[in-house]
């Protein structure tokens, strides 16, 4: 039961950057940025290559992070904004076309086979029948520490604050003096950084490939619309239940229903779990279970 509980906490972090990030957009962009999942991966390959050119592996996480979320404000300037002025669902298909496109790019520039950080090599820590490795307790520390940050800017600082009423009445926000343009791109920048690092926290843990932002794509969205697609943190809890429902579906022995004494369902079902509770979601609860400010079409 203990392993079970861990193996689901290290999915949810797996998903709860991405998923927040998703969601911040949304609240204040209103439309939902298929692309964003790739910015998970960008994150992952360039921290990757700053490592192999010489640099300190906490340095290369610190640049990606920031050279990805200026490539997010940088994007949305040039192409979604211009889509948003015909109209949302037709953004919503060129964030799709802008995701398509990362991927060949990452197929053709660094290719199909995984790749690794070059991290140390140490054994598992064990504990009570529990099983983690080091770089598992890191990824759970990033993400952590990442929310908790994101937290305290959202409702402990004028950003925090500008951002809320952005979302909330971006028209009430600029007759009131917010800028809201500026704090846009600000959530921009911050969602790009915040994807980035939760693409990085996931190859810590292992191996990277150019889909993994293809392969997050769906898990992340079921994450952030059951928490309330524009409720940054409600995504949070969205994404432990979609880890809960994914662990436990690949990780109990269902030998009982089948009259063997073992049979596991291969991993690949854990998207099957994410489709499922999506649809589910999608027809009982709409707006998620975290309702936010943000009206939604």
């Amino acid at each position: 039961m203990l392993q079970f509980l861990v193996d689901a906490m290290l999915r949810a972090v797996d998903l709860a950057l991405i998923a927040v990030a998703l969601s911040c957009v949304y609240s204040l962009i209103r439309f939902p940025n298929v692309a964003l999942v790739q910015y998970a991966t960008t994150g992952a390959l360039i921290a990757l290559g700053l490592q192999g050119i010489g640099l300190p592996l906490a340095l290369a996480i610190l640049l990606s992070c920031l050279i990805t979320g200026l490539l997010a404000v940088a994007i949305s300037v040039l192409i979604f904004e211009k889509l948003l002025e015909i109209s949302p669902p037709i953004a919503m298909i060129g964030s799709l076309a802008v995701s398509m496109i990362f991927t060949a790019a990452f197929l053709v520039t660094v290719g199909a086979r995984p790749k690794r950080f070059d991290l140390d090599i140490m054994p598992p820590l064990r504990w009570a029948g529990l099983s983690v490795t080091p770089m598992q307790l890191v990824s759970v520390g990033l993400t952590v520490g990442a929310i908790a940050l994101f937290a305290l800017l959202l409702f402990r600082t004028g950003l925090g604050r500008s951002m809320r009423a952005t979302s909330t009445n971006r028209v009430l926000a600029e007759a009131t003096g917010i800028p809201t343009r500026k704090v846009t791109n600000a959530v921009i920048v911050l969602s790009g950084m915040l994807a980035a690092l939760g693409g990085i926290s996931i190859s810590l843990k292992g191996e990277m490939s150019a889909q993994l932002g293809f392969d997050l794509l769906l898990p992340v969205f079921a994450a952030a619309i059951l928490g309330g697609l524009g409720n940054a943190l409600g995504a949070v809890l969205g994404a432990v239940i979609i880890a809960v429902a994914e662990t436990f579906v690949t990780n109990v022995n269902f030998g009982w229903l089948t009259s063997q004494e073992f049979f596991f369902l291969p991993a690949s079902f854990a998207t099957v779990v994410s489709f499922g509770l999506l649809v589910v979601i999608l027809l009982f609860r709409p707006l998620g279970l975290l309702v936010s400010e943000v009206k939604r079409v």
